[in-house]
């Protein structure tokens, strides 16, 4: 499963540096998919392809949100979640929206950092 920020956040900025998949963003700025991976183009589940360097609307506009996409709770680089582990305020939690095995994490890790 994917890591979320909780509206707890005190906007300090601790996780974004940590995250090995670029998939922390500051509150109300944009994102990308190419950011920190080799991702140049994704298809969507509908089929629809997007250039990886486009901007993509801000999950949040509050405080710093995850790409649940681009999680993958560190798997494959680190024993846990980096964002968690450096949080001061816990707010770096398990999102129950996005519930991943372990197998599926590695695989998107893979996918994410594939070079093209």
């Amino acid at each position: 499963m994917a890591i979320m920020i909780t509206d707890d956040c005190i906007n300090c900025g601790a996780c974004e540096p940590e995250c090995p998949n670029n998939a922390i963003y500051a509150n109300a700025e944009s994102w990308t998919w190419s950011k920190g991976t080799g991702l140049t183009e994704i298809e969507l589940e509908d089929g629809t392809l997007v250039d990886g360097n486009v901007m993509q609307a801000p999950i949040s506009n509050d405080f710093f949100y995850i790409v649940p996409d681009k999680c993958t709770e560190c798997k494959g680089f680190h024993e846990e979640p980096q964002c968690a582990a450096v949080c001061p305020v816990d707010c770096c939690v398990e999102d129950p929206d996005y519930r991943e095995s372990e197998e599926e994490l590695l695989a998107k890790k893979a996918w994410l950092h594939a070079e093209y």
